[in-house]
């Protein structure tokens, strides 16, 4: 849009259609802020609002999930862990895992869940599932903790790779946004997508190795894990962050399907973004 004036005519407004990126209007986003601040901030809020624990159930889930696993699969069936102790090989798949499920959950709901907003006032509504995965980070960072003191009281020394670590919590965040703004935006014509999203996510954590090495696929078998990118993340930050190589170098040209992860996530991303742009127009006629 361009704006043209002189002194003896009026100004004149020309509006043009954009194409590419520029469709998107991603620096909306960064016009409207404060409004995705105080979107995070309301959701922890309520997430935690007149709970009785508060913000130990974000230890409490992991920690009983890690409990479990390790007695049925560390104990029982004497899962391998690549040598590290079952607990805290668990719980480093479990944390980046849990912040991804939750962080999708939120975001393929978020735009029902605010239908109230969306019909009332005008503002970017990307700002809706980003503040889904923005807020996920305070849960992860509290169960990032608790991590940390596993690793003290299990003597696993940081390596250099932990300044990786950032890189593939980067990516669980551009997979759960890819794939949330797909299922959102189909949420708001299709309402059974709700319930899907907790089933989607249950098999897709199993198909993920989170409580499984990646060395007890068979070797053929495991380029097919590159596709999907929480195989990226999870063994990444056993890598990171445990020392873990097996879970990198247990694959077959890991560097090539650890980039194949990364770009398919952001092919997901990406397209998400245009279909939620391509649909955002019928929201609050739908909701």
């Amino acid at each position: 849009m361009t704006q043209t004036s002189t002194p003896e005519t009026p100004p004149t407004v020309v509006i043009q259609a954009t194409r590419g990126l520029s469709a998107l209007h991603l620096g909306a986003l960064w016009e409207y802020r404060e409004l995705l601040y105080f979107m995070v901030w309301r959701d922890v809020k309520v997430r935690y609002k007149q709970t009785a624990l508060g913000v130990i159930w974000v230890l409490l889930q992991p920690l009983l999930s890690t409990l479990v696993f390790t007695v049925i699969f560390g104990l029982l069936l004497e899962v391998p862990s690549n040598g590290l102790p079952y607990p805290i090989f668990a719980y480093a798949g479990l944390l980046p895992w849990q912040y991804f499920a939750g962080s999708l959950t939120r975001t393929s709901t978020n735009l029902v869940d605010n239908a109230n907003l969306i019909t009332k006032v005008y503002f970017p509504r990307l700002t809706i599932p980003l503040s889904g995965v923005l807020s996920g980070l305070v849960d992860f960072a509290v169960g990032f903790v608790l991590l940390a003191a596993l690793m003290v009281v299990y003597r696993v020394p940081l390596t250099p790779a932990v300044l990786f670590l950032p890189f593939f919590l980067l990516l669980a965040m551009i997979t759960a946004l890819g794939f949330g703004l797909w299922l959102s935006a189909l949420n708001v014509r299709y309402r059974d997508i709700k319930q899907l999203v907790p089933f989607i996510v249950q098999l897709w954590m199993y198909l993920t190795p989170v409580i499984w090495p990646v060395t007890i696929i068979p070797e053929p078998l495991r380029p097919l894990l590159a596709l999907n990118p929480m195989t990226g993340v999870v063994s990444g930050f056993r890598w990171a962050l445990l020392g873990d190589a097996s879970a990198v170098t247990g694959m077959q040209a890991p560097v090539a399907l650890f980039i194949l992860s990364v770009l398919i996530a952001v092919g997901v991303l990406v397209s998400g973004l245009f279909f939620f742009r391509s649909t955002e127009r019928t929201f609050a006629d739908i909701i």
